[in-house]
C-alpha cells in the first residue's frame, strides 16, 4: 500500500505527486493531476488509496470526493491539467502528457518544491527537483491520490461527452479502442475528440 515515506525522505521540501490518465485511448484528452499533502492524510485516504487501476469505480469516486473535501479544508493542494486530442496529434502523446502535467502544476493554488512522478519518464516541470517513481501509484500516497483524481475526472468527462456522441460507448470504454469503439469509428467516422495520429484512426482516415 502507498504511504508518505518517499515524500518524507525529501522533507522539509513540500512534495507533490503527479500522475496522468488517458495516454492510450483513441479519443478524449490526456488528464494529469497533482496532489500535495499539507497535513497528515485523512485516515480513510491513508487506508483506501492505491493505484487507481486496482480500485473499483465506486471506491475511486469515494476517494476522489474525500481528496476534494480535504483540498477545500486546506489540508492538501490539488491541481488538474489536460491536453486535448488536437494537441496530442500536434505534439505526440508524450509531449502532450508532459504539457498536461505542467498545466496541473500551474493550477496548484500554492507553491510546491518537488515532484514525484509516476513512471520512468521525467517531465520538464518548473520545480527544484523532479523524481520518477516506477509504479509510483502503488508506493507514494501523493501519486496514488493524483492517480485517482485524474482517473475519476477523465472518466466523468468521457461520460459527459458520450451524451453528445452516443455512438461510441465512451461511458463504458472511456475512449479506449474496444471492439465496440472501433466498430463505431468505422460506421460513424470520427469526432473532434478522436486522435487522428493514433492507429487505426490514422489508417482509416488518412485523408481527413
Amino acid at each position: 500500500m502507498p504511504d508518505l515515506s518517499y515524500e518524507q525522505a525529501l522533507a522539509p521540501a513540500l512534495v507533490c505527486g503527479v500522475d496522468e490518465v488517458g495516454r492510450g485511448p483513441l479519443a478524449g484528452p490526456v488528464v494529469a493531476a497533482v496532489v500535495a499533502f499539507l497535513a497528515p492524510p485523512h485516515a480513510a485516504l491513508a487506508a483506501g488509496l492505491d493505484d487507481s487501476k486496482k480500485l473499483s469505480a465506486k471506491r475511486r469516486q469515494a476517494m476522489c470526493a474525500l481528496i476534494r473535501a480535504e483540498a477545500e479544508a486546506g489540508r492538501l493542494l490539488l491541481g488538474l491539467g489536460r491536453a486535448e486530442a488536437a494537441e496530442i496529434d500536434r505534439l505526440n502523446i508524450l509531449k502532450a502528457t508532459f504539457l498536461a502535467m505542467a498545466r496541473a502544476v500551474a493550477a496548484l493554488p500554492g507553491p510546491v518544491d518537488c515532484a514525484l512522478v509516476d513512471g520512468n519518464q521525467r517531465p520538464p516541470l518548473p520545480l527544484a527537483r523532479v523524481e520518477c517513481l516506477v509504479k509510483g501509484d502503488g508506493l507514494s500516497l501523493s501519486i496514488a491520490a493524483a492517480s485517482v483524481l485524474a482517473k475519476v475526472t477523465r472518466d466523468q468527462e468521457m461520460c459527459e461527452l458520450s451524451q453528445r456522441f452516443p455512438h461510441y460507448g465512451w461511458e463504458r470504454n472511456a475512449g479506449y479502442g474496444t471492439a465496440e469503439h472501433r466498430a463505431a469509428i468505422t460506421r460513424f467516422g470520427i469526432t473532434e475528440h478522436h486522435r487522428r495520429s493514433f492507429a487505426p484512426i490514422g489508417d482509416l482516415f488518412v485523408n481527413l
